[in-house]
């Protein structure tokens, strides 16, 4: 996506032949276990078996079979959408932004609107967030929408159990990306930063996210947001 970025799923790789011999065995002998598993359910198209095909996709993409996991990643997601499973459409689009396909930019930009829309657990809303801030060049104001916007999702949906450490998770994300933007080193600076970006405000962040994240999709959304946003919770 960016210029900065030339292989912007090198790090997998590099967890890839990070791997023992031990650790690949042992990834084989799952996998086997969880396509009997798939095999046992048949053909229904139910969440049971999109967490499979999930958790199979996850384990093709540590052993490099990454078309395949693709195609399990994206039934996954049709599946999980269709049963409003919010959670693990999210996920699903976790998994198709590793597979290094030809539509992985455009499932994590899915993924991100899904998870900051929808009530998904703020962890993996994180995760997907930081994702963009990884593919968005240094100067751009995407990655500082990005990260801002990890931190209000943390403050509306952590637990007090969960807050202490997300919000720490947020704020080093923040001042990393205003570190890289800006060249902000000092709380002062960090605050005119802020300012002068207007990441202050959620009824002006989010539609600017909005934004990146349209730009990241391009034509190729897979479902109707008007559509989906209707399904929205009270």
């Amino acid at each position: 996506m960016s210029e900065n970025h030339p292989d912007p799923y090198a790090y997998m790789a590099e967890l890839q032949e990070g791997l023992s011999e031990g650790e690949k065995t042992e990834l084989e002998g799952q996998l086997s276990e969880k396509r009997l598993q798939l095999e046992s359910l048949g053909g229904a198209d139910t969440l049971e078996r999109a967490r499979l095909q999930l958790d199979i996709a996850e384990i093709l993409v540590w052993l490099e079979h990454k078309e395949e996991a693709w195609s399990l990643a994206r039934a996954a997601f049709d599946a999980a959408l269709e049963n409003e499973a919010w959670q693990d459409a999210v996920e699903a689009c976790n998994v198709l932004y590793q597979t290094e396909q030809p539509l992985s930019i455009p499932a994590l930009g899915m993924g991100v609107w899904l998870a900051v829309t929808f009530p998904v657990q703020p962890e993996l809303t994180f995760a997907m967030l930081d994702h963009v801030v990884s593919e968005t060049p240094g100067h751009s104001d995407g990655a500082a929408l990005a990260a801002v916007a990890t931190r209000y999702v943390i403050d509306l949906r952590a637990d007090d159990a969960q807050h202490e450490n997300l919000s720490l998770l947020a704020n080093n994300l923040i001042a990393r990306v205003a570190a890289r933007h800006s060249n902000v080193q000092d709380q002062q600076a960090l605050n005119a930063w802020m300012d002068k970006l207007e990441l202050r405000d959620p009824q002006v962040f989010l539609p600017r996210l909005g934004q990146v994240v349209n730009a990241i999709v391009g034509g190729n959304w897979w479902f109707d947001r008007d559509e989906l946003r209707n399904k929205l919770p009270d």
